[in-house]
């Protein structure tokens, strides 16, 4: 069985070849673009968002370039990209298809990811890793706790234990002491961890509100603020809502799969955005149609390496 790899070699695309190419050659073009000029003005909070599946592919290991490259102040996610991060920090995943016996999958402890199987050990993992550093969080009377700084502690933990620590995410915003923001840390695997250390440390407690001030400090005193956004969910709403006081993002890439015939959060649009006062008027804002594991290797040798 193959091993899912974190995407850490080059990349080599001419990107003049895929502007005139159309459809969403075209808009992921474009989207690099917005891309470059967050990059280049020094006056923007530049924000990233992602969902947990992208972490259990091999995308992890661009994410922590494009954090390590200055990409960011800001990291969104959900908890299941901290479970991802931090298994993947001691352990792998393997590839297998879509179309998988889920049943027997099942009767052999294995979890199907679209393609990917994680073995139920890799769970075991995490509830001995996180069971640890919640003892040592509460033995040094740290019993009130936010997402940031639970999201730090792992970042420390992975720099000082794993063997790889530079594919972690959260290893590369702790060594750049930029924030992991999880808006919906307790829908996780890692918040059910927290579920049951509580149950014999009642005083032990996430304060999800307890980042806002904080966040919101941040994000009303820059001069701009941009994102790209891949995927949808709570990581997205959150960043959308967060510079909703602020007049809207300035610079917005999305790249998903969602569609907004629904209503939903997840396929809205840029232009809806802007009726909430998200997104801009003004902002320079694109979306591209197309899943994660394609587009973001591109737009990351675009912006990054070209």
């Amino acid at each position: 069985m193959k091993k899912v790899k974190d995407f850490t070699s080059k990349v080599s695309f001419d990107i003049a070849q895929f502007e005139n190419l159309g459809f969403q050659s075209t808009e992921l073009v474009r989207s690099a673009k917005i891309m470059s000029e967050m990059k280049q003005d020094k006056d923007c909070y530049k924000i990233f968002a992602f969902t947990a599946n992208m972490v259990a592919s091999g995308l992890r290991g661009l994410f922590s370039k494009w954090i390590e490259y200055d990409m960011t102040n800001l990291v969104i996610t959900t908890g299941g990209a901290i479970d991802h991060d931090i298994i993947k920090a001691f352990s792998d995943y393997e590839i297998a298809s879509f179309n998988e016996d889920d049943s027997k999958l099942f009767s052999k402890g294995i979890n199907r990811l679209g393609n990917i199987l994680i073995d139920n050990s890799r769970y075991q993992l995490l509830e001995k890793k996180s069971q640890a550093l919640f003892k040592k969080l509460y033995s040094q009377n740290k019993k009130i706790i936010t997402p940031i700084y639970l999201a730090k502690e792992f970042g420390k933990y992975i720099g000082e234990n794993s063997k790889h620590p530079e594919e972690s995410f959260l290893y590369q915003c702790y060594k750049k002491n930029i924030p992991v923001y999880s808006p919906a840390l307790i829908d996780s695997a890692l918040g059910l961890q927290l579920f049951f250390f509580k149950q014999d440390h009642s005083d032990f407690v996430i304060d999800q509100t307890g980042d806002f001030s904080g966040l919101a400090a941040e994000i009303l005193s820059a001069k701009k603020t941009g994102a790209l956004i891949l995927g949808g969910g709570s990581s997205k709403h959150f960043t959308l809502g967060l510079n909703l006081l602020r007049g809207g993002l300035d610079y917005a890439s999305y790249i998903s799969t969602s569609s907004e015939y629904d209503g939903s959060l997840s396929g809205a649009l840029p232009k809806e955005a802007k009726s909430w006062g998200k997104v801009s008027k003004k902002a320079h804002s694109n979306i591209v149609y197309c899943e994660a594991t394609i587009a973001f290797p591109l737009l990351y040798h675009w912006v990054i390496e070209s």
